[in-house]
């Protein structure tokens, strides 16, 4: 099998392996202050820092959780829950057009169930970046405290954003003490990324993104940002996370960060896959259409369509073939639609149904961009015999 789905889950890498293996061969609840209980913390803490090292933030900023779904809700609504017997409490929240569903589904919950609480969404232009012009006009003509939230990177198409000048906008507001969320699922261990840098209060992490387990996840936490906890029970994750531990997990989590750090070169290597398989791509035919080409784009991620070739055939076609690639976001597993992604960036329904992305990884090798393309090729080939017939 051809494996090209790296955003959706890239494989578990051996180091990863070998501590999740040594996690679970002993016994000891990370809370429990006995030999034991001590062997889990350390663990915990072991990976904490190994996490926090990758992502460029103080290690008790690190919040371990679930995945990255949980850390996204946990900073939208712990944000806009921690801030509400404040006198400058949350009442307008932002998010881009292309954020995850994790995103997307929080927010507008908040907007129905948070008093007073007013939900804008952010346009993006046609290259997939936000549209930075709204942004700023959207912040300045309100009052009241902002949380905006913008992906580091988008998971479909890879487009990475300037967090940087998000962050800049949101500052503007500063007195009013306004928030910024970055979900850096897809671009932490993928492009240079610094927490302590980026000017966030809030970011989300995924294990399963880097080589780690999946079930995994994190949230950095800027030290004066307001975080209620959404569970509780407990005294676990400095009490912003209750429930005990998932140490083989957080420990796959921190091993999977550490072979990151250490790998030098595997940006470049990766990128060139990725430009290899999009140079043969473009000889395919001339249907082929790469969305995000002319922006700042993660070195992994090709997002493409073949115009006239919905998504399902393809993947269907591909699979059978052996070449595994995805259609939008895994989280909407057992069904292909339009992106919400592709629609945003102003592509057209039809067209917004064909997107197909091919995501390249730690284990992804030459002889994979060849199998995908020459699969590629036979699908064009079926294709066009049949509309000949």
């Amino acid at each position: 099998m051809t494996y090209l789905d790296h955003n959706a889950s890239s494989p578990l890498r051996e180091g990863a392996r070998r501590a999740m293996d040594a996690a679970l061969s002993t016994c000891g609840n990370a809370s429990s202050v006995h030999a034991a209980g001590r062997a889990a913390r350390a663990r915990v803490e072991t990976a904490r820092e190994q996490v926090a090292r990758l992502a460029g933030a103080p290690s008790g900023a690190v919040v371990f959780t679930s995945g990255a779904s949980e850390a996204n809700a946990l900073a939208l609504k712990g944000a806009v829950a921690g801030s509400a017997e404040a006198e400058d409490r949350i009442t307008r929240l932002f998010v881009s057009a292309i954020e995850h569903e994790s995103v997307r589904a929080n927010a507008a919950a908040l907007a129905e169930t948070a008093p007073g609480l007013k939900l804008s969404i952010i346009p993006v232009t046609k290259d997939g970046t936000v549209d930075l012009t709204a942004l700023r006009l959207a912040i300045i003509q309100g009052k009241g405290r902002a949380l905006v939230s913008v992906m580091a990177a988008n998971n479909e198409t890879g487009v990475v954003q300037d967090i940087a000048a998000v962050a800049r906008l949101v500052r503007a507001k500063a007195g009013e003490g306004s928030l910024l969320h970055v979900d850096a699922v897809q671009a932490v261990g993928r492009v240079p990324l610094s927490f302590s840098e980026s000017d966030a209060d809030y970011m989300s992490l995924s294990a399963h993104k880097l080589g780690g387990p999946q079930g995994a996840g994190a949230l950095i936490v800027r030290d004066d940002a307001p975080l209620a906890p959404m569970i509780l029970g407990g005294g676990q994750e400095m009490r912003r996370r209750a429930g005990t531990e998932n140490v083989a997990a957080i420990a796959g989590f921190g091993a999977a960060a550490d072979e990151i750090v250490a790998a030098t070169g595997e940006i470049a290597r990766v990128r060139g896959l990725r430009d290899r398989f999009e140079a043969a791509l473009k000889k395919l035919s001339d249907a082929v259409v790469i969305f995000g080409e002319n922006a700042v784009r993660l070195p992994n991620t090709c997002n493409f369509a073949i115009a006239g070739l919905p998504a399902e055939t393809a993947l269907i076609a591909l699979d059978l073939d052996g070449v595994q690639l995805s259609s939008g976001s895994a989280c909407s597993s057992g069904k292909v639609s339009a992106s919400h992604v592709l629609l945003a960036m102003g592509a057209d329904d039809s067209l917004a149904r064909s997107g197909l992305r091919a995501s390249f990884g730690w284990n992804s090798r030459e002889e994979d961009i060849d199998a995908a393309i020459a699969a590629l090729r036979v699908l064009i080939a079926r294709r066009s015999a049949l509309r000949a017939a």
